[in-house]
């Protein structure tokens, strides 16, 4: 989940989006808040206003016990797409926070306008937008899940099909929609559709959970 999945050329002229930023405390808000009132497709709300598609930047140092309560309540409450600034996640605490919702990470010494509006972009579409060494982690947690779990079978609830474990090893690898419809000579549709329908059978939050789940399960 490269940087390369949020360009912000891809966004349709004219079109701008509801951000809302909370932080815990002023300075940290007014900065973030300035970094993405530069960009024009950017409609920066208050933060009462947040609701369903709007993407809450939700600045930290860690994901502490209050923002995991904010970021379920602006996911499941609210209908927000959530973008996480913090400066460290502790091992036991990244899945958690892919399993809240958040498909969008960004470290606040790497919160430059530029990036902050990248990830902005990718939350609003749904896609993910990992640090590497994040996605790194987060590949070598779940295989442990899933290593630990061996020898203890349960049946899986749904399984996925070769087309959605394709699209999906490839999302792990980094590659935007249009990367994957190229590789797998897809239409950029095709490869939308698979991962919303995938997403919705299995209700998943977004591109990161999706590729959480397909490694906890054994899929890629």
């Amino acid at each position: 989940m490269s940087h390369r999945l949020a360009e912000t050329g891809a966004v349709d002229s004219g079109s701008r989006i509801p951000v809302v930023v909370q932080a815990p405390d002023p300075i940290s808000r007014a900065g973030v808040r300035s970094q993405l009132g530069q960009h024009p497709v950017i409609n920066l709300l208050d933060s009462a206003e947040a609701g369903a598609g709007t993407v809450a930047v939700l600045v930290n140092e860690t994901p502490d016990e209050n923002t995991l309560s904010q970021l379920r309540r602006l996911v499941r409450s609210d209908g927000a797409h959530p973008v996480l600034v913090v400066s460290a996640i502790r091992e036991t605490e990244l899945l958690e926070v892919i399993e809240c919702g958040v498909g969008a990470i960004v470290w606040r010494h790497e919160a430059s306008a530029h990036r902050l509006v990248q990830a902005v972009l990718a939350a609003s579409r749904g896609d993910g937008d990992l640090p590497a060494d994040l996605l790194g982690r987060l590949i070598t947690q779940v295989g442990s899940l899933q290593r630990t779990a061996a020898g203890h079978p349960g049946v899986r609830l749904s399984g996925l099909v070769p087309r959605e474990i394709d699209v999906l090893r490839l999302v792990a690898e980094g590659m935007d929609t249009g990367e994957i419809a190229s590789k797998l000579s897809y239409s950029e549709r095709t490869v939308k559709n698979v991962m919303h329908g995938l997403t919705t059978r299995l209700h998943l939050r977004n591109r990161a959970h999706a590729v959480a789940y397909a490694l906890r399960e054994g899929y890629i």
